[in-house]
């Protein structure tokens, strides 16, 4: 593993929830409610452009739905009129689509897509068909459908309190070129002669300002909450989709946590058969040359056994690395801390080591966290040319958090293939995460969340 010393930039992957409507709902309703965060806030302004632009829509679709459904509806004693409809449905499935996708630009609102997949081939009539038999097809039309009469009420109650606001705040300013003007609040009227007059309406204008952002946000959470019941899935929908997205994400965390034990399979091979296996070969050969010259050599006989008695004790570390790169004794008889103790004592940067764990996780969990810390405690004492080091390990719900940082010169990176993506590997073959922060200059942050069922 070199990322930490040839490459630049970082990977990450987080611990996330279900992502979409909720999210953006969240995001409306937590923008900042008083006054001056309302004023601050640019979901405020936002608000006013989304309920601008849907009103223009929602004209546009009005029109070109009464029109076009009206004409192709009359067509259809002839063969006219089906092309066209059909048409039309693709035209307003399309129309939702850029619906979620304003929602999306305007508050970060991730609607899932609620239609069925279509059938694969090139066979446009089974599209159409499939597109006609999907439930989420007309409730994209209904809900373009009922767009313009809701856009209407929202245009109309935001014309109303900005304008109402607007003109009190400029009044002085109206007041100065005209003689007087009236200004009336139902049964109420006042009226201002003159710019002095005319500022306690200003002071008004200004509450209602206020009061306009607020009903802008309101009447934006209303229309969010509109376009998520109509545009997103329904209930089941989502459920099966995150069920399917669970599925696919379990599939690959297979996956790649098969690749991993292949290649730790591969390496262990490659080590044998490169490492012991080699210096054992050499200790026979050694110790058969000895027993041919003991008779006839016998200082030539012992410096064999001399020199198969070294060899014999290197094939021996050898393979005590070995079984420590498989599984550290010292993990299965004491635990993470003392192993992770004993992994930060070899290192040649000083390392500051904390656990805390109320308990002892599962041993899959303990050897997957003992891993990335002796994987990147190598990498450190290898390419980051850091002073120190600190590795923590600690309980954050239902998660083992494992956090590796060093102040050497960063710039880690994940490829495929590498070393660090290996480790994200390990923590996949668990459905852990991990995340890499490293900038150039550093510091480097290696991060790994691993579920734990205590």
């Amino acid at each position: 593993m070199n990322e930490l010393s040839t490459h630049s930039g970082g990977a990450a992957a987080g611990r996330t929830g279900p992502a979409g409507a909720g999210r953006a709902m969240k995001t409306v309703l937590d923008g900042g409610w008083s006054p001056p965060a309302m004023i601050r806030s640019s979901l405020t302004y936002r608000s006013a452009a989304y309920l601008a632009v849907t009103f223009g829509f929602g004209l546009a679709w009005f029109i070109g739905l009464v029109v076009g459904l009206s004409l192709s509806t009359a067509l259809l004693i002839i063969w006219v009129g089906l092309p066209m409809l059909a048409t039309l449905m693709v035209a307003w499935r399309f129309g939702a689509m850029l619906e979620r996708t304003l929602a999306r630009l305007a508050f970060g609102a991730e609607i899932p897509s609620p239609y069925r997949p279509l059938p694969p081939g090139r066979n446009p009539f089974s599209k159409l068909r499939s597109m006609a038999t999907d439930p989420a097809t007309w409730k994209d039309l209904l809900y373009l459908g009922l767009l313009f009469p809701i856009s209407i009420v929202e245009f109309v109650v935001s014309i109303a309190v900005w304008a109402s606001s607007g003109g009190l705040l400029i009044l002085p300013f109206i007041v100065a070129f005209q003689e007087g003007v009236e200004v009336r609040f139902g049964p109420v009227s006042y009226w201002a002669g003159n710019p002095l007059e005319a500022l306690p309406m200003t002071v008004v204008g200004a509450v209602l300002a206020v009061m306009a952002m607020y009903v802008t946000r309101v009447m934006a959470i209303g229309h969010m909450l509109y376009a998520r019941f109509l545009l997103g899935p329904s209930a089941s929908q989502a459920e099966n989709l995150r069920l399917r997205k669970r599925t696919e994400h379990l599939q690959a965390s297979r996956a790649r946590g098969v690749d991993a034990a292949e290649f730790e399979r591969r390496r262990i091979e490659r080590d044998l058969h490169d490492g012991a296996q080699q210096r054992l070969l050499a200790v026979a050969m050694d110790i058969g040359r000895a027993r041919a010259k003991l008779d006839d050599d016998p200082d030539g006989a012992r410096a064999l056994i001399e020199q198969a008695h070294s060899g014999t004790k290197e094939a021996i570390s050898e393979l005590r690395d070995l079984a420590r790169g498989i599984y550290p004794a010292i993990l299965t008889d004491r635990g993470l801390d003392p192993a992770l103790s004993g992994l930060a004592a070899r290192a040649p940067v000083p390392v500051e080591v904390e656990v805390d764990l109320p308990e002892r996780p599962p041993a899959a969990v303990e050897s997957i966290a003992y891993f990335i810390v002796a994987e990147s405690l190598a990498n450190i004492a290898k390419y980051a040319r850091a002073t120190r080091a600190t590795v923590r390990v600690a309980r954050d719900d239902a998660w083992v958090v494992v956090e590796v940082t060093d102040n050497g010169v960063g710039g880690a990176v994940a490829h495929p293939g590498g070393g660090l993506a290996g480790l994200a590997d390990r923590a996949a073959t668990i459905d852990g995460l991990l995340i890499v922060d490293s900038p150039p200059g550093g510091p480097t942050i290696v991060r790994a969340d691993l579920p734990c069922t205590w």
